[in-house]
């Protein structure tokens, strides 16, 4: 359900970014009663729904991300949940109303609960920005099939790295794996996988230092950490997985964060400023897997419905357990 036109543009509850934390925590706000939006920049469910199968969360032994994204909406949509597509550039904290600023315009809040998420780091290599979208990917499920029969690349040595590159290779005809150091840090699990697919190569204490191709991706330059050695790959396609970075620019100065800029919480979610909570992969200490951001969505909801009935007082019907009594461990101011 979209934000409708001419619609009060005050809510009890703006929830910053549509991926699992925050859809769930929208269910959770809907079915407490709280008018809420979910206010998301790109495909709602986040990067959850650039994934393929999802094989780890709880009670489903295997669903494609973008099913599972969809379905979270759904589900928070049925509750009363609104959402809107934009980006947001500020959030002014106030002492009744929280100020959100985005692109479709702004929006108060008694509460807010940042559920941003993260981008895909990039190489910072020549060649790189210029071949995005002509080669050069961050999603496998959205482009490998664009690769069938052909050599591509894949850099990263984690579970996201080894999982697209397992993906990959349901097209490509063959996917060297570029890492920099020697070494995986994937799951055991994913690493078995990998090892025994016959379509990998893997490509250790390596970077790549150059994306080659004028209109498209012709291969790349690679540098061997240890000995020095340099060599070019042919491929047409390069995928990169080394990383992500928190959506968090926006509250410098604002949040205290960590020194990779995820906001800093308490065990409910909450920062430092009262009535503002995050969720998800922009937190510090995340572990990044779908269900723990959901776990985090709903303990900012029930939080967020608490510190709402206790600031504004009353409650909207019937909503969520929210724990009576149970005093919130402090936020660090640093």
């Amino acid at each position: 359900m979209a934000a409708p036109e001419g619609a009060s543009r005050e809510y009890d509850i703006v929830i910053v970014g549509g991926g699992p934390a925050g859809l769930a925590a929208a269910l959770y706000a809907g079915r407490a009663r709280r008018r809420t939006l979910v206010v998301e920049r790109k495909v709602v469910g986040g990067q959850i729904s650039l994934t393929g199968d999802v094989e780890n969360y709880p009670g489903i032994d295997a669903i494609n991300g973008y099913e599972l994204a969809a379905a979270m909406h759904a589900q928070a949509t049925k509750y009363g949940a609104e959402t809107v597509a934009a980006d947001v550039t500020a959030l002014a904290p106030g002492d009744a109303l929280h100020r959100v600023t985005t692109s479709e315009g702004e929006y108060a809040a008694k509460a807010v609960i940042l559920a941003g998420g993260a981008d895909h780091n990039k190489l910072g290599v020549p060649g790189e920005d210029r071949l995005t979208g002509a080669g050069v990917s961050y999603c496998a499920t959205c482009d490998a099939a664009f690769f069938t029969d052909q050599d591509v690349a894949v850099v990263g040595g984690g579970d996201a790295a080894l999982d697209e590159g397992l993906f990959v290779t349901r097209y490509a005809a063959k996917a060297y794996m570029i890492h920099r150091r020697d070494a995986l840090r994937a799951s055991a699990i994913l690493q078995e996988r990998a090892f025994a697919n016959p379509k990998m190569e893997f490509v250790g204490s390596t970077v790549v230092e150059e994306v080659l191709g004028e209109r498209v991706v012709t291969g790349v330059r690679t540098r061997n950490v240890v000995t020095g050695e340099t060599k070019t790959l042919s491929v047409t396609g390069l995928f990169v997985f080394i990383g992500l970075t928190p959506n968090s620019g926006y509250l410098r100065g604002l949040l205290p964060m960590d020194a990779g800029g995820h906001v800093i919480v308490n065990e409910w979610m909450e920062t430092a400023v009262p009535g503002v909570f995050a969720a998800g992969d922009i937190r510090a200490n995340s572990a990044r897997q779908v269900v723990t951001s959901a776990g985090d969505g709903v303990t900012a909801a029930i939080r967020a419905d608490r510190y709402l009935s206790e600031r504004f007082g009353g409650r909207p019907g019937t909503g969520v357990w929210a724990p009576s009594g149970v005093d919130a461990p402090g936020v660090p101011s640093s």
